[in-house]
């Protein structure tokens, strides 16, 4: 069962409405990070049922961290939120084990969708 969630995202805003979101919903966000690198380090640490991933991020963009953290832990599971709509971006996420992809904006109905095909 998802409880844990850890959110990798640069945007303040983002993570700040996602967690409410989550919050609202039952589920505890056991993290936030800012980059990539941040995510693959509190994967690490916290081991958290799910993670939340944006894209583009500084340092590690969201493709290069899902990558290490599915090499890290092949069961991982990861919801890629970003702004792009790219195919060819939103193929390579599949490719490299994202469960689900979203689009920003998101609202709370497409979030716990989301969750639910992940469990």
């Amino acid at each position: 069962m998802i409880k844990r969630i850890l959110i990798v995202d640069d945007s303040p805003m983002i993570r700040g409405l996602l967690k409410k979101t989550l919050e609202k919903h039952g589920y505890e966000v056991c993290g936030e990070a800012k980059n990539g690198k941040e995510g693959v380090e509190l994967y690490t640490d916290l081991s958290p049922d799910l993670v939340f991933m944006d894209i583009t991020m500084p340092i590690m963009d969201g493709l290069e961290t899902t990558k290490a953290i599915k090499n890290q832990d092949p069961d991982a599971k990861i919801i890629m939120l970003s702004a792009m709509g790219d195919r060819e971006v939103m193929d390579e996420a599949k490719g490299l084990g994202v469960d689900v992809f979203l689009k920003k904006p998101f609202d709370d109905y497409k979030i716990i969708s989301a969750i639910s095909k992940v469990i």
